[in-house]
């Protein structure tokens, strides 16, 4: 959301009459609710360093309803004050509209006014006009208005990591928060070194995507479709665990079980049936099917990015995209789209990260210019594999809608890069607090970059659900990821690269970093989606807290491992500080 664009909602060159959006939204789009009282995240404590006018935290203006409600994105802020600014010119001048209309009923005119208050009113407002002007003059006109809330998220998520640093095991925290989730300069001389990275490291030639395997023709044995989409010795188990598919913290592992290593088939099939896709886009199940197993296969057996995880996101976009908020909001192809996104979005994983396929010069990395390389890499593996005729769902789209799913399926997957966590969030809470002080407290989302910047959320906040699920879901979660952390440092110290943070085995602090994780990235990202379909989430908010409480009272109180020397922790401090700053030089940064 450009500042050039605000009132000109047709920026994109993207086609967005076509089937994406031929269906108009019964509900006018997405009505905001107020929020009620809860502990605030991060984002909500005072910016030093970004001067706040009188009021424009609050989003009172124009809009009763949303008078409690804190404004913290400074595009909103600055919204907020120029519609104080408007009210008190009226209220100072009783001014009139073109039809000789008074613009205001406010009794306080000035007319009602002491010398006293006119002039303490008049100062006000200069103060508030000032305040204004100087954050105008330092908007860059090249970057949008949702940078400007990255740019501040980021700053103040930096001093709380320098508190949060006081500690051997809290710098650890923070680093691994700064390298996953922020994207930062690329340093150079990085080291080459080699290492076998499974199929989606070295050895194919780049013209081929590598990892990509020739279909089976999952079906073609059968005599007819089995009644959930799998074979399986536990069709009864597994019937009454897919009753729960809509329902939010599925036991995924269950599933796993009771699919017999086919969750991603047995969800997806489940989802597809009852949203009824099957009969809008004319897939055939056998095709389906065909192609589930086919992406299934490709998931590699690695502790967390699997399967699992797959079935995971997908059951949870599907349970967000129910949300009462969201009824009628987007199409069916909109939905076909999400969903597709979140089953293929890890596919050919090979347990490690972008940084460490970077680092290691890996072919991947050499093949995508070092940008979303694993991102990028499933997406090519998901779409590749609809070439074979027996696994292509998409078929009898038309061109037009099969380019506009491609097109969203591709803006999606690559928001699921974590290092574009700030990027999501700032373009979110910005988009719900500029609608908030607008007064209407709808988002429209009628045009394509609103209703993508939605569900690329959606699926972020899914990829992130972990935190959010039941404790023992959570926990089993907790061991699968930092299983493949330290597999990964593993590799690290055998290849002699930098190990990286939290991927020590030796060295990790579980608890904390789940602590740290909860409140720096997760609960301001769950805040923002809970406050845009209010009361929806809520649930999801209590579990949140509750988890992390739990994580809290397992920390001990005085640190087992020796604390680092004051000098170490300051050298650390720094080197946070440039990879959160970096991004905020002119110069473009390459992504992460």
């Amino acid at each position: 959301m450009d500042l050039k664009r605000i009132e000109d909602i047709a920026e994109e060159s993207f086609d967005t009459q076509d089937e994406s959006f031929e269906k108009e939204s019964s509900s006018g789009g997405l009505v905001l609710q107020a929020q009620p009282q809860r502990r605030e995240s991060f984002l909500y404590r005072p910016d030093n360093e970004f001067d706040l006018s009188p009021v424009s935290r609050h989003s009172s203006i124009g809009s009763s309803e949303y008078c409690e409600d804190l404004i913290v994105t400074p595009f909103a802020q600055i919204l907020a004050s120029l519609k104080t600014v408007r009210n008190n010119y009226v209220s100072l001048t009783e001014a009139s509209d073109r039809t000789g209309r008074l613009l205001s009923n406010n009794t306080s005119s000035s007319k009602h006014l002491s010398d006293e208050d006119f002039g303490k009113l008049a100062s006000e407002t200069l103060a508030e006009l000032d305040w204004c002007l100087d954050q105008l003059e330092n908007i860059h006109s090249h970057r949008s208005v949702g940078d400007m809330a990255s740019s501040k998220f980021k700053r103040m998520l930096n001093r709380e990591l320098s508190n949060f640093s006081d500690s051997k095991s809290g710098n650890q925290v923070s680093e691994y928060i700064c390298n996953t989730f922020l994207d930062k300069q690329q340093e150079l001389d990085l080291p080459a070194l080699c290492g076998d990275e499974g199929s989606a490291g070295k050895g194919s030639p780049l013209s081929q995507i590598s990892g990509v395997k020739k279909p089976l023709c999952h079906t073609n044995s059968l005599t007819q479709l089995p009644k959930y989409g799998v074979e399986t010795e536990h069709e009864m188990e597994l019937g009454k665990l897919l009753e729960d598919t809509s329902k939010w913290g599925l036991d995924v592992f269950k599933m796993d079980t009771f699919s017999s290593q086919r969750p991603l088939t047995a969800v997806v099939y489940q989802i597809f049936r009852e949203r009824d896709l099957l009969k809008t886009f004319k897939i055939p199940s056998k095709t389906l099917l065909n192609y589930l197993m086919t992406l299934e296969d490709h998931y590699l057996k690695v502790p967390y990015h699997n399967r699992i995880h797959a079935c995971d996101v997908t059951q949870s976009v599907h349970v967000l995209l129910s949300s009462p908020a969201l009824e009628s909001v987007f199409t069916d192809l909109e939905i076909l789209a999400t969903l597709f996104a979140a089953a293929v979005h890890d596919v050919d994983h090979p347990g490690v990260t972008n940084q460490y396929l970077i680092n290691s010069s890996s072919e991947l990395a050499l093949m995508y210019n070092d940008l979303s390389v694993l991102e990028n890499h499933s997406l090519a593996v998901g779409f590749k594999l609809l070439q074979d005729e027996s696994c292509d769902i998409f078929h009898n789209l038309n061109k037009k809608q099969k380019q506009s799913l491609r097109k969203m399926a591709i803006d999606l997957v690559l928001a699921t890069d974590m290092s574009k966590h700030m990027s999501l969030l700032a373009d979110m809470k910005t988009m719900v607090e500029t609608m908030k002080v607008a007064g209407s407290g709808v988002l429209l989302l009628d045009n394509y970059t609103e209703r993508i910047q939605v569900l690329q959320n959606m699926i972020h906040c899914a990829d992130l659900s972990n935190p959010t699920k039941p404790l023992e879901i959570y926990k089993t979660w907790v061991g699968l990821i930092m299983e493949e952390f330290f597999e990964q440092g593993d590799r690290e110290r055998e290849e002699g690269l930098d190990i990286s943070p939290m991927c020590d085995r030796h060295n990790a602090t579980i608890e904390k970093s789940q602590v740290g994780f909860i409140d720096y990235i997760v609960h301001p990202l769950w805040e923002t989606w809970a406050d845009l379909v209010h009361p929806d989430a809520q649930d999801i908010l209590d579990t949140l807290e509750e988890n992390r409480d739990y994580y809290q009272n397992l920390i001990p109180l005085s640190p087992n491992t020796k604390e680092a020397p004051t000098s170490q922790l300051a050298a650390a401090a720094e080197k946070i500080q440039f990879h959160i700053t970096s991004e905020d030089d002119d110069q473009p940064q390459p992504d992460s």
